[in-house]
């Protein structure tokens, strides 16, 4: 059995107080609003103290994972028997060089989008809406209104378990549908560079807009939620076949297909871990059934079941 109160002692020799807490809760860290604890939660402010936390954790033989803005997260009710990672300062930097922006991993996706806007670069608009991280985009290659990760990066540096840093070109992710290497490689995404294109910022600014207004015309946005449940079946879109199973505004407990996009699991008020798992599968089951099509989640399951 893993010493979660000794891990952190150990910790607590880099890492400040604050920064390390056991039995935390996740809900308050994730956009679903919901689920159980996390053994261990440690944020780790520089790539020293982002090393030395690897470290002790590999000492121990604990599990662990990196949490970004939790907006594609769902932790179970019974919580996850690990340590989760945040990463704090010196992660959030940006620095922009021409046409070509260098930012942390803690990064907010709409941040870059708004400087970019800023500084009249174009091909960030579609990342203004999307309430992840750098990290976490590049991680999962996050993508709206046709646009994705993949058509910017340009690079990524990545620190491994054993404190090894490496710096991988675009072409090296293996980039695809909501999908990158780092998902098997079990690397720690610590940096971005995009590349942008020059552009007119009134233009930018008037997408960027014209973007906002549909999200909030389309998408629940007063409801905690992670976006979009399911991955897109290919050849279908996965809220329309919801909608057209007949379940938009199904529930289960707290949790509900919204009535504005089918797509959305929405936690409507009180929804356990529990409720949206259930409504998943209920609207799996169901889509599969009266189509034959099996919808993924694109949102990542992490804990005990």
């Amino acid at each position: 059995m893993i010493d979660y109160l000794l891990i952190k002692k150990k910790l607590l020799d880099k890492l400040s107080e604050k920064n390390v807490e056991t039995d935390r809760s996740m809900a308050k860290d994730t956009t679903f609003r919901c689920g159980g604890n996390a053994a261990l939660f440690a944020e780790a402010d520089t790539l020293e103290e982002l090393m030395y936390t690897l470290s002790v954790i590999k000492a121990f033989g604990a599990q662990w994972m990196i949490l970004g803005n939790g907006s594609n997260v769902l932790f179970t009710d019974k919580g996850y028997d690990g340590v989760v990672i945040k990463l704090g300062k010196e992660f959030s930097e940006v620095v922009i060089e021409e046409n070509r922006i260098t930012a942390g991993a803690a990064v907010l996706l709409s941040y870059i989008s708004k400087l970019a806007a800023a500084k009249s670069l174009t091909g960030f608009e579609f990342a203004g809406g999307i309430p992840g991280s750098l990290g976490g985009g590049v991680f999962m290659n996050a993508g709206a209104y046709g646009g994705s990760m993949k058509d910017c990066l340009r690079s990524v540096t990545a620190v491994t378990p054993d404190g090894e840093i490496y710096k991988y070109d675009a072409e090296e992710l293996e980039l695809d549908y909501r999908y990158s290497r780092f998902m098997e490689s079990g690397e720690v995404i610590i940096q971005a560079e995009i590349e942008l294109s020059p552009g007119n910022e009134e233009e930018i600014k008037a997408l960027m807009e014209d973007l906002t207004r549909q999200r909030r015309e389309k998408q629940p946005l007063s409801y905690p939620s992670a976006g979009s449940f399911f991955k897109r079946p290919k050849g279908y879109f996965a809220g329309a076949l919801i909608e057209q199973a007949g379940l938009k505004g199904f529930s289960v407990g707290g949790a509900g297909v919204s009535e504005l996009h089918a797509g959305f699991l929405i936690n409507k008020g009180g929804a356990s871990a529990s409720d949206v798992l259930a409504l998943s599968k209920y609207v799996q089951d169901t889509v599969y059934d009266k189509f034959g099509v099996h919808l993924e989640p694109e949102v990542r399951i992490m804990g005990d079941e």
